[in-house]
Protein backbone atom coordinates (compact mmCIF):
# COMPACT_ATOMS: atom_id res chain seq x y z
CA UNK A 1 0.00 0.00 0.00
CA UNK A 2 1.31 3.05 -0.83
CA UNK A 3 1.09 6.74 0.67
CA UNK A 4 0.93 10.11 -1.08
CA UNK A 5 1.33 13.67 1.22
CA UNK A 6 0.09 17.23 -0.62
CA UNK A 7 0.45 20.79 0.79
CA UNK A 8 -1.58 23.31 -0.50
CA UNK A 9 -2.97 26.53 0.35
CA UNK A 10 -6.23 27.90 0.82
CA UNK A 11 -7.10 30.55 -0.91
CA UNK A 12 -10.59 31.11 -1.01
CA UNK A 13 -11.80 34.68 1.13
CA UNK A 14 -14.09 32.31 3.52
CA UNK A 15 -11.98 29.37 3.61
CA UNK A 16 -13.18 25.96 3.24
CA UNK A 17 -16.62 26.58 4.27
CA UNK A 18 -19.68 23.99 3.96
CA UNK A 19 -20.60 23.35 0.20
CA UNK A 20 -16.25 23.06 -0.40
CA UNK A 21 -15.96 20.50 2.71
CA UNK A 22 -19.12 18.66 1.29
CA UNK A 23 -17.60 18.52 -2.31
CA UNK A 24 -13.94 17.48 -0.71
CA UNK A 25 -15.42 14.48 1.90
CA UNK A 26 -17.55 13.56 -1.44
CA UNK A 27 -14.32 13.06 -3.16
CA UNK A 28 -12.22 11.52 -0.48
CA UNK A 29 -14.56 8.63 0.89
CA UNK A 30 -15.57 8.17 -3.24
CA UNK A 31 -11.48 7.83 -3.26
CA UNK A 32 -11.53 4.18 -1.86
CA UNK A 33 -8.07 5.13 -0.35
CA UNK A 34 -7.89 6.54 3.60
CA UNK A 35 -7.44 9.83 3.56
CA UNK A 36 -6.99 12.48 6.34
CA UNK A 37 -6.65 16.28 6.07
CA UNK A 38 -5.10 18.49 8.99
CA UNK A 39 -3.73 22.42 9.17
CA UNK A 40 -0.52 22.06 8.51
CA UNK A 41 1.18 21.63 12.40
CA UNK A 42 -1.97 20.58 13.39
CA UNK A 43 -3.91 17.23 14.10
CA UNK A 44 -5.38 15.09 11.12
CA UNK A 45 -9.39 14.11 10.81
CA UNK A 46 -10.75 12.18 8.42
CA UNK A 47 -10.99 13.63 5.53
CA UNK A 48 -14.48 11.75 4.93
CA UNK A 49 -16.59 13.84 7.48
CA UNK A 50 -17.74 16.71 6.70
CA UNK A 51 -18.25 18.00 10.04
CA UNK A 52 -14.60 16.83 11.11
CA UNK A 53 -13.26 18.92 8.33
CA UNK A 54 -15.30 21.76 9.38
CA UNK A 55 -13.89 21.46 12.91
CA UNK A 56 -10.83 22.37 11.79
CA UNK A 57 -11.68 26.24 11.33
CA UNK A 58 -9.36 26.42 7.99
CA UNK A 59 -9.09 29.73 7.30
CA UNK A 60 -7.93 31.94 4.15
CA UNK A 61 -3.95 31.65 3.99
CA UNK A 62 -4.05 28.58 5.69
CA UNK A 63 -1.99 25.57 4.49
CA UNK A 64 -3.65 21.97 4.66
CA UNK A 65 -1.84 19.11 4.36
CA UNK A 66 -3.72 15.82 2.94
CA UNK A 67 -2.32 11.95 3.24
CA UNK A 68 -3.46 9.54 1.31
CA UNK A 69 -3.25 5.88 2.02
CA UNK A 70 -4.40 3.20 -0.32
CA UNK A 71 -3.74 2.28 -4.11
CA UNK A 72 -3.11 4.89 -6.31
CA UNK A 73 -2.46 7.10 -3.61
CA UNK A 74 -0.08 9.77 -6.06
CA UNK A 75 -3.18 9.89 -8.25
CA UNK A 76 -5.48 10.44 -5.78
CA UNK A 77 -3.63 13.18 -3.47
CA UNK A 78 -3.68 15.05 -6.70
CA UNK A 79 -7.26 14.90 -7.86
CA UNK A 80 -8.10 15.65 -4.33
CA UNK A 81 -5.58 18.75 -3.92
CA UNK A 82 -7.51 19.59 -7.32
CA UNK A 83 -10.92 19.66 -6.07
CA UNK A 84 -9.95 21.40 -3.03
CA UNK A 85 -8.43 24.39 -5.21
CA UNK A 86 -11.64 24.38 -7.43
CA UNK A 87 -13.91 24.10 -4.63
CA UNK A 88 -12.80 27.32 -3.67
Amino acid sequence: MATATRSTVINDPVGIHARPAAEFAQAATASGCTVTIAKEGGAAVPAGSILSIMGLGIKQGDTVVLTVDGDNAETVADSLVDTLVKAE
